[in-house]
């Protein structure tokens, strides 16, 4: 039997599919509206913002006019004196702003994330909040839920090219691959990169470049939309996040494409906000007119109030009112007309994968490039796959899956991503592996290359054996020469706790050895901006933060730092207990973040008692004993 007739799913399987993800999204925003309204009910301050998710007690700092008349309002805590608590808020996230402490008279307005700083957080709003303090929320993105339910919705009985997309991406029909041709490359590019980039363009259905930390995956898409550009193809460019698109959007534009970003300006970098769709129609020569038009329109209406004593002449106040709606439906033509002129001019349009589909009306897409795609829940992925001849799916699988709320949903295979569906179906058959990574030393990246990529990764020249003390005014001592150092807790009684009412967990002592050694980096020369500490639980990121006192260094949980590095990263594992209980330390993908953001330096602190058990967590152990960095927390100086 073929493999093809092994893996061969039924009609009646397929639509199953596409019923349990509908299903899935009303398990998500069931789960969000409920902890949204726990979380409204906490009146202590403490409780409340523990979350993450609410940042109380704000006061408006500065405010500006932005794109599309919003304003974007900029907010710090009333009481200077106190820190910024440690927040989920990212650029792009919705946010409700409510008047505190009066929220129940207070009104509340809708806006979204445009800045975070460390301690302030601007959000664009369409109306200016009135009130002495405010506090901000995390909110549910209906919107977004909507557009994905309707997209499956929609891929669930198409026939034509999305039926037959649709059959490759559920395993009941293989793959096409056409000629792979040579190309001119763009940009410098090793061995592995040159294939993906030549694979996904002889793609006729779908491919995936898979690309493990450091290997330059966006590199090798960028590469790849130039490519087919060449070939006169028009791409569609996206990624679950705005902080991802717009990274995708820098190096495109600063490639010199024809790309427009379509989606809420304040989602998009101030410095990348020139190339919008809102900031292309704002600088073009149509506005001025179209403005014009407007407020022509806004002064007839006016006039018309105005008229109180003097009786106008028979049918014109009727006349007025035409003129202002002709005005008005001209303005809004041209308007339209403007946007169509810069899509149509566009090689490539860049947005999150659940972008705002009426933008682009009926427009077609020969290739759609989807990266991250990984943290991408399936559903997502669909509003982009209504629009294209193939899709190309970049990311790792063995990196940060889809965040989902609804354990339920996330049990019943919700956090599944459709890239990892499709190597569980297909693997090698439309992937390629990116081999080359330029971010760690070899010591660092052993252990994951091997648990992970069955040790096909390697170190490039540049950074195999670099290490803190090669750079400039770093000091020579045991911290800085050693790429690795793993300080085991054992038996010294740092146990764990849980936060003082609250659920996540938290390890004092491990947070002050942690920021010890901090202090002993930058000592030794290690510039603090260049330092990271990583820790699972937000408990113990809140407590980092608390006992911290080295400005500049960031102090966050694995997923503030998915796609990012630092030249030294400490982490803290906080478990430390007799039962031997490790909590969503079972998530392997996840410590796979944490060790692979260091570029120089990883130092990790952790309970081997607590975590041995555990058959990851063994390799790792016996990995750092191979190497000659396990320490115990008897050998450090009392101090």
């Amino acid at each position: 039997m073929s493999r093809r007739h092994k893996r061969r799913s039924t009609s009646d399987q397929s639509d199953e599919h596409f019923v349990c993800m509908m299903e899935w999204l009303a398990l998500e925003s069931q789960a969000e509206v409920e902890r949204m309204a726990e979380r409204r009910q906490r009146r202590n301050a403490h409780d409340a913002e523990k979350s993450g998710e609410t940042i109380l007690d704000l006061a408006i700092k500065d405010h500006k006019q932005g794109l599309g008349g919003r304003f974007l309002v900029t907010f710090g805590r009333r009481n200077q004196e106190r820190p910024m608590p440690w927040h989920r808020l990212r650029v792009g996230s919705p946010v409700v702003v409510t008047e505190y402490p009066d929220e129940k008279n207070g009104e509340s307005l809708q806006g979204v994330v445009s800045e975070k700083k460390m301690n302030t957080l601007q959000v664009a709003l369409n109306c200016f909040p009135d009130g002495r303090g405010f506090r901000v929320d995390l909110t549910a993105d209906e919107i977004t839920r909507q557009r994905q339910l309707a997209a499956i919705t929609t891929a669930k009985d198409s026939r034509g090219r999305l039926g037959h997309l649709r059959q490759i991406l559920m395993g009941d029909k293989n793959p096409r691959f056409g000629e792979i041709k040579e190309c001119d490359f763009e940009t410098v590019l090793n061995e592995s990169q040159q294939q993906a980039v030549k694979f996904g363009l002889s793609a006729e259905d779908i491919a995936v470049i898979h690309g493990p930390p450091g290997t330059g995956k966006t590199t090798t898409v960028v590469e790849l939309i130039i490519q087919a550009v060449r070939k006169g193809e028009k791409v569609l460019a996206c990624a679950p996040s705005n902080t991802a698109v717009d990274n995708l959007l820098e190096r495109l534009a600063g490639a010199k494409q024809r790309v427009v970003r379509v989606g809420h300006p304040a989602r998009v970098a101030e410095d990348l906000r020139d190339h919008t769709l809102d900031g292309l129609v704002e600088s073009s020569d149509a506005m001025p007119i179209i403005r014009s038009m407007y407020r022509e329109a806004e002064e007839i209406y006016r006039k018309l109030d105005r008229y109180t004593r003097a009786k106008p002449q028979k049918g014109a106040r009727e006349e007025m009112r035409r003129e202002a709606r002709r005005l008005k439906s001209d303005a809004k033509l041209l308007e339209k007309n403007t946007i169509a002129h810069i899509l149509n001019r566009a090689d490539i349009i860049c947005a999150t994968t659940t972008f705002n589909e009426g933008i682009l009306e009926d427009r077609w897409f020969d290739l759609a490039v989807i990266d991250e795609a990984c943290q991408s829940s399936e559903p997502g992925c669909w509003v982009s796959l209504l629009r294209c001849e193939k899709v190309v799916l970049a990311g790792d699988h063995q990196q940060l899956p889809p965040t989902v709320i609804s354990n339920e949903a996330a049990r019943q295979g919700f956090a599944r991503s459709l890239m990892e569906r499709q190597m569980e179906i297909y693997g090698g058959e439309i992937s390629i592996l990116l081999e080359v990574q330029y971010r760690m030393h070899d010591k660092i990246m052993d252990f994951s290359s091997n648990h992970f990529y069955d040790g096909r990764l390697t170190g490039h020249e540049t950074v195999r054996v670099h290490r803190l003390v090669d750079l400039e005014q770093v000091a020579a001592n045991e911290l800085t020469e050693s790429p690795v150092t793993f300080i085991d807790t054992a038996g010294a009684g740092w146990d764990e706790e849980l936060e003082p009412d609250g659920e996540s967990r938290r390890n004092p002592n491990e947070a002050r050895l942690i920021l010890k050694k901090v202090g002993g980096l930058i000592g030794s020369g290690v510039d603090a901006k260049d330092i990271a500490v990583i820790a699972p639980y937000a408990a113990q990121v809140r407590l980092l933060r608390e006992l911290s006192i080295f400005e500049g260094v960031e102090i966050d949980t694995v997923d503030g730092f998915q796609g990012r590095e630092k030249e030294a990263v400490l982490i803290t594992l906080v478990r430390s207990n007799q039962e031997g209980e490790i909590g969503f330390l079972a998530d392997v993908r996840r410590m796979n973040v944490a060790l692979t953001r260091a570029r120089r330096k990883l130092l990790v602190v952790g309970d081997s008692a607590t975590i041995g058990g555990y058959e990851f967590y063994k390799k790792m152990l016996e990995y750092f004993e191979s190497i000659g960095v396990y320490r115990t927390v008897w050998e450090e100086p009392n101090d």
